[in-house]
């Protein structure tokens, strides 16, 4: 259950949820296998197969996991039968298929086709660290991690998660970072970078197994290319990859973490327990030093998530409930 990616999300101080407040939305809205004329379906399933809950609490963080299935219909497949369909009715009725039928023809096809594909699932697993006000998303694509936001908006509207706005900004810091042959404190600089021009179609350069302090990468830096990516090691315990988009990719933990978590017990209960609490606490490490390393987040943004969030309507009384000052100010999604 280690995550392999991770974007991350800030949450506004006063719109965590509560276990059980989590546990009882998300059982209203569980998976179910996608049928008929659906190309797909989402809910939320327990994080681990013991469980019977769709949230995991550990310490201040919570545990879920969203299931998604989707239906399996290549668009060849598509076109064969239309292609045969096409043929059959104008070598039967002689006459020859015009544009808009096709089209009606090709939604037919789909449509008897879309309940006897075959489909394939996936799960997204992430928790929110509700003491350290993040959304953490085991995953590095941007559509995927939104896809869970949105679910959990839809949940517990308003839920405010936004991305996290630097003062800084992560391409400028990396590109310092390998000029000077430095990470900040606790990281360290690893062997992976790429470096764009920042112009127009500029050229991208990705370095692999190479000593980032060298000479021809400082260069390149010198010749006004910028660090969009680069390898860090986290206190000789997590080793990844930093995106421009502060996302981390290619996270690998390293053997003492695994050593920490496999000496915690031999049932899957115990082992899932101590993994998750040493995945969380670095990764929830990690996330703080690196916002920390770019001069923290923007006073906008932190005084939007620490405003109190304002309650939809009652949506059988139409009315909103009393909040207190400032609850009915905007809070900024991404």
């Amino acid at each position: 259950m280690w995550f392999k990616q991770l974007s991350f999300y800030r949450l506004s101080e006063n719109s965590i949820p509560s276990t059980g407040k989590l546990s009882e939305v998300l059982e209203k809205r569980p998976f179910s296998h996608c049928m008929g004329l659906d190309w797909f379906s989402e809910g939320w399933v327990p994080p681990a197969g013991f469980l019977v809950d769709p949230v995991y609490p550990v310490r201040d963080c919570l545990m879920v996991a969203l299931k998604r299935e989707d239906k399996v219909l290549p668009a060849g497949v598509i076109r064969d039968f239309l292609d045969a369909k096409i043929s059959e009715i104008e070598n039967t009725e002689l006459r020859k298929i015009g544009r808009k039928e096709k089209l009606e023809l090709k939604e037919q096809i789909t449509d008897d086709l879309l309940p006897r594909a075959f489909t394939r699932s996936g799960r997204l697993t992430a928790y929110l660290d509700t003491r350290r006000q993040w959304l953490m998303v085991d995953s590095g694509t941007a559509s995927k991690a939104e896809a869970l936001v949105s679910q959990l908006r839809d949940a517990l509207p308003p839920f405010p998660a936004a991305l996290p706005r630097t003062k800084l900004a992560p391409h400028t810091a990396m590109t310092s970072w390998v000029a000077d042959g430095e990470a900040p404190y606790g990281f360290e600089l690893d062997a992976e970078c790429e470096l764009k021009d920042p112009g127009e179609n500029g050229a991208i350069i990705r370095c692999t197994r190479m000593d980032l302090t060298s000479d021809d990468i400082k260069q390149h830096i010198a010749n006004g290319m910028l660090v969009t990516r680069v390898g860090l090691i986290w206190r000789e315990r997590v080793r990844f990859v930093l995106t421009d988009a502060l996302q981390l990719k290619r996270i690998q933990f390293l053997d003492v973490l695994q050593e920490e978590a496999s000496g915690a017990g031999d049932d899957m209960e115990s082992l899932f327990e101590a993994t998750f609490t040493l995945m969380s606490e670095e990764l929830g490490d990690i996330v703080e030093a690196l916002v920390e390393s770019l001069d923290g987040l923007t006073d906008e943004q932190l005084e939007a998530t620490s405003q109190p969030v304002a309650t939809p309507a009652n949506p059988e009384t139409g009315s909103t409930p009393s909040t207190p000052d400032g609850g009915d100010d905007d809070v900024p999604w991404n």
